[in-house]
C-alpha cells in the first residue's frame, strides 16, 4: 500500500518493495515558452490542462504538443508507451497510461515498467487507482498543494509475481470495459434526450397520436400569470428533516440537488406539520440560492398531494388542465437562461414569482400532445437512470474487488499454477 504496511503481512510469493526498483521513475518538465519552435511539434505533452482526460486508462490525447527541438532543449523526455503517470499537484493522484510515446509536464510523475518480469504497468495504474486518497492525503501547501519528489522516492507498492500481475490487470480491464459501454450508452441516452427536447419542446417535431395520426395545429403563446397561480412554500430547514418522522417534505436545495423535471416519490420526512400543502401537478422552483442564477432555472413537478413544501419555494399551481411534467421540461430546458436572468441579488441571490408571471411560453394546444410528449421524454429518463444505476453497481463492485486482488485478500490463479 501507499502508507506504511506490516511486511508480516505481505502475502505468499509477493513483494513489498520501493516503487524505485521494481520500475524507472522519471519526472516531466515545461519547455520554454519563449521559443515557439519548442511547440507544437506534434510531441503530444501531458499537462494540468488534461486533468479530466486523467483516471480513464489510457490517455489518447493531450491539449498541447510540444517539438523534439523542445525535449532536445530542456528537460523534458519522451516516455514510451504504456508509461504509468500519476498527477502531484492539481488532481493529485489522478492517473493513467499513455496510449503511445509522450511527454508530459513537471506536475507529473511517470514510471516506466520497462523490466517485463517485474511490474506490469496496468497493474501499477489499478494500484496507483486504489491508493488515490493515500495520495490526495500526501499533499501539502497553503494555496497550492502539491506532493513532494521525495515521497515518491521513499513509494513502496505491493505487488505479486508478474503472472498475477497480469491475471489480475485482466480482470479488471474486463471491468473497465463494462464500465466503459455503461458510460457510452448513458451519453447516448443523454444526448439523445437533449436533441428530442430541443425539437418536441418546441414544437419543431411533432408526434403521433393514439390514433397514429401526427398531431397538427399551431401552438399558443401564454404567460406562466395565466397558466398558473403562484404560492410561495413556508417553514422547514436542513434541521427539521428527521429519517422517522411523519410526513413527506421538500426543501428548495433538494430542487437542484436530488430532484429532476419530476418528482414521483418524495424522499425527505420531518415531524413538523407546519408549511404549504402540495397539491399533484404542482411545479417547484427555488427561489433562493447562493450560488449564480442558473441554480434556480430548475423546474420539478410534484405529482403527490399532501407534501409540505418548505421556504424559499415559488408554487407554481395550474389554473387550468395542463401537463405539468411538460411545462417543467420546457421551463427547465428550453427557458432556463431566461429565468436564471430573473434572479437578482449578489451574496443570496432571489428569483420572485412576480418576475415569473411576465415570462412568455409556448405550448400545444392539446392536452394530449403535452402528455405525449412529456411520456416520451421520461421513457429516456427511466432508460437513463436503470443505465445509472448499473454504473453506479459496476464501479462499486470494481472498487470492492480491486480492494481484493490488489492487496493479496484474494489470489487469482494463473496459467503455471493451474498446470
Amino acid at each position: 500500500m501507499a502508507r506504511k504496511l506490516d511486511e508480516s503481512s505481505v502475502p505468499k510469493r509477493w513483494r513489498y518493495e520501493l516503487l524505485d526498483k521494481m520500475a524507472t521513475r522519471c519526472s516531466g518538465h515545461t519547455p520554454s515558452k519563449s521559443y515557439p519552435e519548442y511547440w507544437n511539434g506534434g510531441i503530444k505533452w501531458v499537462s494540468l490542462t488534461d486533468s479530466y482526460r486523467l483516471d480513464q486508462g489510457y490517455i489518447y490525447e493531450t491539449d498541447k504538443e510540444i517539438s523534439a527541438e523542445g525535449i532536445k532543449n530542456s528537460s523534458a523526455q519522451l516516455h514510451p508507451a504504456e508509461t504509468v503517470i500519476l498527477s502531484r499537484d492539481a488532481g493529485i493522484g489522478k492517473s493513467a497510461v499513455l496510449a503511445e510515446p509522450m511527454a508530459v509536464s513537471q506536475h507529473f510523475i511517470a514510471w516506466i515498467c520497462d523490466n517485463k518480469e517485474t511490474l506490469h504497468s496496468w497493474f501499477l495504474y489499478n494500484w496507483l487507482q486504489l491508493n488515490k486518497p493515500e495520495f490526495e492525503r500526501q499533499a501539502v501547501g497553503s494555496t497550492i498543494k502539491t506532493i513532494g519528489l521525495p515521497y515518491f522516492k521513499k513509494l513502496k507498492v505491493l505487488a505479486p509475481p508478474f503472472s498475477e500481475q497480469q491475471k489480475i490487470a485482466q480482470i479488471l480491464s474486463t471491468w473497465d470495459k463494462a464500465i466503459t459501454t455503461t458510460e457510452q450508452l448513458l451519453a447516448n441516452s443523454q444526448q439523445q434526450k437533449k436533441a428530442l427536447m430541443q425539437q418536441l419542446l418546441t414544437g419543431k417535431k411533432r408526434l403521433l397520436d393514439e390514433n397514429g395520426v401526427r398531431f397538427g395545429g399551431e401552438w399558443e403563446c401564454f404567460t406562466l400569470n395565466d397558466l398558473f397561480t403562484f404560492k410561495r412554500g413556508k417553514g422547514l430547514s436542513k434541521s427539521d428533516i428527521s429519517t422517522t418522522g411523519k410526513n413527506r417534505c421538500v426543501l428548495y436545495g433538494e430542487l437542484y440537488t436530488r430532484y429532476a423535471e419530476v418528482i414521483d416519490n418524495v424522499n425527505s420526512r420531518t415531524d413538523k406539520n407546519e408549511a404549504e400543502l402540495s397539491e399533484s401537478g404542482d411545479i417547484l422552483i427555488p427561489s433562493s440560492t447562493t450560488t449564480s442564477g442558473i441554480d434556480l432555472a430548475n423546474a420539478t413537478a410534484i405529482l403527490e398531494n399532501g407534501v409540505l413544501l418548505g421556504g424559499d419555494i415559488n408554487i407554481l399551481r395550474p389554473r387550468s388542465k395542463l401537463s405539468s411534467q411538460f411545462m417543467a421540461h420546457v421551463l427547465t430546458h428550453i427557458k432556463r437562461y431566461e429565468i436564471a436572468s430573473l434572479a437578482q441579488g449578489i451574496t443570496i441571490i432571489h428569483l420572485y414569482g412576480s418576475d415569473l408571471k411576465k415570462l412568455k411560453v409556448w405550448i400545444p394546444r392539446k392536452l394530449d400532445e403535452q402528455i405525449k410528449i412529456s411520456q416520451v421524454l421520461s421513457a429516456i429518463d427511466k432508460a437513463s437512470l436503470k443505465l445509472q444505476i448499473k454504473l453506479d453497481i459496476l464501479k462499486q463492485e470494481k472498487k470492492s474487488l480491486m480492494q481484493q486482488l490488489l492487496t493479496g485478500k484474494r489470489r487469482v490463479k494463473v496459467d503455471e499454477e493451474a498446470a
